[in-house]
């Protein structure tokens, strides 16, 4: 499922939200039949659980989660498209059939798998996946024949597909849909890493490695950044390092973007303080203490840009958050 009119838009299925009883027939209709347009099983009558995020993009769809056990079966009379599908096991893997063929996708391994094609697809005890699926006629530009690229295990944690896992990883995280320029965009960029990762052709290679390589890189970094506890101290020249990259390019990847990485950096450490001034479990907390714990070691410097940024003080945002 995806979407073709240059919007975006998500949504999550979280079936522990739902009462034991009505778990399977609300999933088999809402998440089978709704989404999928495919029939659910438990397997080995397994508890029914799958949690998962669901972003639609101009031309792909990007699902990411866990599940229990579960045969996922697509029936001829089902079928109303030829989409590529990729699915990473991240742990658990699962085990895809599709006509004569089968084979299994070990965590760690991802696979490419022709939509439009009977089969099923059973998945393992402890199944955490990222699951892409393109229109093959955006994808078939860049690779001609498709099918001579499909049903072959890939490892994940290496060249192209780190990238691509990365960077769908990244925009998974976002709460907020995505404006139809960016959509249009970061479905571009999906695009090209897979082509890359599929082995694009030589022309096709040139524009995917200057777009697609370039906005993976960055999403990577900024996932990085976002997901440190500790900000202080964050440095081009650290991060680049992580990265295997230059801090000249590092901060060249920021540029395209037309912000600076201190730029970057100063501002998720606001966003931080922010959140925990409006957090009412910080209260009991001086400001002084958040503006440390955000990352920053100058309390005089923390207030002006926090009001620069937020146009208010951090003690209005405090007793704001006191009031209500």
């Amino acid at each position: 499922m995806t979407k073709s009119d240059g919007q975006s838009f998500s949504f999550r299925v979280l079936t522990d939200e739902l009462p034991p009883q009505d778990r399977l027939a609300v999933l088999r209709e809402v998440y089978g039949r709704t989404i999928l347009k495919a029939e659910l099983a438990p397997v080995d009558d397994a508890p029914v659980h799958i949690d998962m995020q669901v972003r639609l993009l101009p031309g792909v769809g990007i699902a990411t989660g866990t599940a229990s056990p579960i045969r996922v079966a697509v029936r001829k009379e089902a079928i109303d498209n030829d989409d590529v599908i990729l699915l990473a096991a991240l742990s658990g893997g699962s085990h895809m059939q599709i006509g004569s063929f089968e084979e299994s996708i070990r965590p760690g391994c991802a696979m490419f798998v022709p939509g439009g094609r009977v089969g099923a697809n059973v998945t393992r005890l402890g199944f955490s996946y990222i699951n892409l699926r393109f229109e093959r006629k955006a994808l078939q530009p860049l690779l001609g024949d498709v099918t001579k690229m499909l049903m072959r295990p890939i490892p994940i944690n290496q060249g192209p597909m780190q990238l691509l896992i990365s960077y769908a990883t990244a925009l998974q995280k976002l709460d907020e849909p995505l404006p139809g320029n960016m959509a249009r965009m970061v479905s571009s960029h999906l695009l090209d890493l897979t082509a890359l990762t599929l082995g694009a052709e030589r022309d096709a290679e040139q524009v995917a490695l200057g777009r697609g390589l370039r906005a993976a890189r960055l999403a990577a970094i900024k996932a990085d950044i976002a997901a440190r506890t500790e900000l202080r101290g964050l440095s081009a020249e650290a991060i680049a390092a992580e990265h295997k990259l230059s801090p000249r390019y590092v901060r060249k990847l920021f540029e395209s973007e037309g912000l600076s990485f201190t730029e970057f950096a100063l501002g998720q450490k606001l966003t931080r303080a922010h959140r925990m001034l409006a957090d009412p479990l910080w209260t009991q907390r001086s400001i002084t203490d958040i503006a440390y714990e955000a990352g920053f070691n100058d309390l005089s410097y923390f207030n002006r840009a926090f009001r620069r940024r937020f146009d208010a003080t951090p003690s209005e945002i405090r007793a704001a958050v006191l009031a209500a």
